[in-house]
């Protein structure tokens, strides 16, 4: 199994990975990133459902309707989600935790739009600016739940 209850780097740090940290952490981090971008969006009164349609052109980059594009972001957005908050978990240090995953959600972000976004031009269509922000609010979401959780863990312990 990819994700265990026990882990280590090379280096035998030994490495932790709550999968409900994860669930968690994940969800929070799906449900409130896009907030930034939103909040702009509407201020605005642009099309509010360009991100979505960005990401489900991940899945289907031939496609143009708008209700395919919508529906092949969600698995897109969730995959993306869970899997970076994966990292995020076992990555984030007992203290700090937070401003750590904020920082991770800026390197997230450098790997996703700079990176992987040179291969989808619909991604790189976006206001960058306001994806940064959407990466630095699922970095602080995502902070947040593994510092209480891991919190409410050690008090449990205790």
């Amino acid at each position: 199994m990819w994700m265990s209850k026990r882990a280590t780097y090379a280096s035998v740090t030994p490495l932790t990975v709550a999968p409900g940290d994860v669930l968690a952490a994940g969800t929070a981090g799906a449900l409130l990133s896009g907030v930034p971008s939103t909040v702009i969006t509407l201020a605005r009164r642009e099309r509010l459902l360009d991100g979505a349609t960005a990401a489900g052109a991940i899945l289907l980059p031939a496609e143009r309707r708008t209700l395919p594009l919508v529906a092949a972001a969600v698995p897109v957005h969730l995959a993306l989600s869970y899997g970076w908050a994966a990292v995020l978990c076992a990555a984030l240090p007992r203290r700090a935790t937070v401003p750590a995953a904020v920082a991770g959600g800026l390197l997230i972000a450098a790997l996703d739009l700079e990176v992987a976004g040179r291969a989808f031009p619909a991604i790189r269509a976006l206001p960058q600016g306001r994806q940064w922000a959407d990466h630095v609010a699922y970095g602080l979401a995502v902070g947040v739940v593994v510092r209480r959780r891991r919190l409410r863990r050690a008090r449990a312990g205790a």
